[in-house]
């Protein structure tokens, strides 16, 4: 599990002081990319290097209660199910102990050397990214 920070800007909210629900996308991605950084693969290095990149596949977000201006979250990420080239993270974000929102993205892991392809994520990345309670299939 990765851990992501993050405090709720004037900017996110909306006319009715709360959040704008497509920001908690945007935190899913965000915290995406730090799970990758806090597993040892950033993703700025994994296209700069190699011309990998996880493109959104899927994502699906629920709302449990507003969060407001100067609000402080976190957001809790982990791999719950893999697959070959695909895999599901979950975010939960928390505003205390209070669970706020919940979601998942679905992602492939894809290289761009060329026409961009799913190719099947590589035994040392698998290896970080799943957690005791994964789901692994392997088709």
């Amino acid at each position: 599990m990765a851990e992501y920070p993050l405090k709720v800007r004037w900017g996110d909210t909306d006319a009715a002081s709360i959040v704008f629900y497509p920001n908690f996308y945007k935190w899913m991605d965000e915290a995406t990319h730090e799970y990758f950084s806090a597993i040892g693969f950033p993703t700025s290095n994994l296209y700069s290097e190699q011309q990998i990149a996880t493109p959104l596949l899927e994502a699906n977000c629920q709302f449990k209660s507003p969060l407001v201006f100067e609000d402080n979250v976190i957001v809790r990420s982990t791999v719950v199910e893999m697959r070959q080239k695909v895999f599901k993270i979950s975010h939960k974000f928390y505003k205390g102990e209070i669970l706020v929102a919940e979601g998942y993205e679905v992602r492939a892991w894809t290289s761009f050397k060329e026409k961009a392809k799913a190719y099947p994520i590589p035994d040392e990345v698998r290896e970080k990214m799943i957690p005791g309670n994964a789901e692994t299939v392997m088709s």
